[in-house]
């Protein structure tokens, strides 16, 4: 079911840095997890323990960011060798601006940034595509 005027809330912070927004498109919501299968003898049934998790990419797409300059703040921390881990909520909203889902992300960091294609004939949202790469969502 599509919700027309919908758009998603994002709100990530870390130790001196926030990155928050609206953005018309979020994916990489995704969680996977490497298990190690193992079987005792005399055993039918295997057990299965857990090894590690995957990172996954989180993308945020067509958007504008709402705090100061904090694109900028991130992408110069990295650019000195630096990450800020940021935490925090993706929520659908509906054109109401009622919340209708949330999704919390942990460890987030920034991988790339891609600004806006700059044309004087055609208006264009401030951010195009954010790419963060984080641990895990619930």
């Amino acid at each position: 079911m599509a919700i027309s005027g919908a758009y998603f809330h994002v709100a990530l912070a870390g130790p001196g840095a926030v990155l928050a927004g609206g953005f018309t498109s979020v994916s990489g919501l995704d969680m996977e997890v490497d298990y190690e299968v193992y079987t005792e003898g005399g055993s039918n049934y295997p057990r299965f323990f857990f090894k590690n998790s995957k990172p996954q990419r989180l993308i945020l797409e067509q958007g504008v960011v709402t705090t100061v300059d904090s694109v900028s703040l991130l992408m110069a921390m990295v650019n000195q060798g630096m990450s800020i881990p940021l935490a925090g909520t993706i929520v659908l909203m509906d054109s109401f601006g009622s919340p209708k889902r949330a999704w919390g992300v942990v460890g987030a960091h920034l991988v790339k940034y891609v600004g806006p294609q700059l044309n004087s004939n055609q208006a264009s949202m401030a951010v195009s595509r954010i790419e963060l790469i984080h641990n895990g969502c619930c």
